[in-house]
């Protein structure tokens, strides 16, 4: 079978098509026929070596397709059903095998597109405002790089809880996304200073909430934004890793909470597996959520799909059709 490997951590061009022997489930696996890879920065931090991986691997934390084989000791699943995953290294592949501790069953509606979509981001959107800030009615958000694909659920999902959103974007085309989204007021981070305008636009109160996925070049904005005792879930690091901070500088800015969350910490469990899924898949046949898919590359395109997401050249959400 084709897959995606990487031998050594670098750029985008470290992805390298080949082919492999098909694997066979072991204990507790599932064989899938991969449909849909979805492109994730934590894609991007594995390659280059940011997030350590055994070399060489194939990467692709994400995705959906058929089950074509059951391994040992699996209960629940069978040959024929599609399932999705997240948090599973080997998507970039015709090919993956996915631990059935990981994998949840796509209902019949969702299409193994919207499926490998919304795994990763859908459920890092749904720990982020019901575990790590639940959002509430009348709550002001910041939402950074509102038109990428979390930028997107999550300010969906804020106004669907009744929150405001307050969304950063860079250009006219993505402040247009955001705003069809929900977001009821746009900055241009490329124009304007952040902390400033959000303290305008909330007469220096300052927001509840700030959910940063950027890191580097948002984080001094984010913290300067908030209202005393405001919380800053930092959930990633597309612009690069935060430096060390005071932990006084918490004090200053006014008490404020500083989070560093990841998925892996909030699907402890099979339980917590299924609220999440559950609610994600729930919420895309509801219509509460409208997943954006911004581009969609072949497999010998993988590292092209890194360069667009990693030079901020998309919107939406990125997949890899194998």
């Amino acid at each position: 079978m084709r897959a995606i490997r990487v031998a050594t951590n670098g750029g985008p061009e470290v992805l390298e098509l080949g082919e492999v022997e098909a694997p066979e489930p072991g204990p507790g696996q599932l064989l899938v026929d991969v449909a849909a890879a979805g492109v994730n920065f934590i894609d991007t931090y594995q390659r280059s070596g940011l997030y350590s991986m055994q070399l060489p691997f194939t990467p692709g934390s994400e995705g959906a397709g058929e089950i074509v084989a059951v391994g040992p000791d699996v209960d629940g699943f069978a040959v024929g059903e599609r399932v999705a995953w997240a948090m599973t290294p080997g998507s970039y592949a015709e090919k993956a095998l996915v631990p059935a501790s990981s994998a949840v069953k796509v209902p019949d509606g969702v299409a193994d597109d919207l499926a490998a979509a919304a795994m990763l981001q859908g459920m890092t959107a749904h720990y982020l405002i019901n575990s790590t800030h639940e959002v509430t009615t009348g709550e002001t958000v910041l939402v950074h790089a509102a038109a990428g694909g979390m930028g997107l659920l999550l300010t969906q999902l804020i106004k669907s809880r009744g929150g405001n959103v307050i969304g950063t974007v860079s250009t006219e085309e993505k402040e247009r996304l955001a705003r069809e989204a929900g977001a009821d007021e746009i900055i241009r981070y490329t124009e304007a200073d952040v902390a400033a305008e959000v303290s305008d636009l909330t007469d220096g109160r300052g927001v509840d909430v700030v959910y940063d996925g950027v890191g580097k070049s948002t984080f001094e904005a984010s913290l300067a934004s908030l209202r005393p005792r405001g919380t800053l879930a930092l959930f990633g690091a597309s612009s690069g890793p935060v430096p060390p901070i005071d932990p006084q500088r918490l004090n200053s800015g006014g008490s404020l909470f500083l989070t560093r969350p990841s998925l892996g910490h909030h699907l402890l469990n099979r339980e917590e597996l299924d609220w999440r899924a559950g609610d994600v898949f729930n919420w895309i046949t509801s219509g509460t959520i409208n997943i954006r898919i911004g581009g969609t590359y072949p497999l010998a395109d993988a590292r092209k799909a890194h360069e667009d997401l990693e030079g901020r050249r998309t919107t939406g959400k990125l997949l890899i059709l194998p």
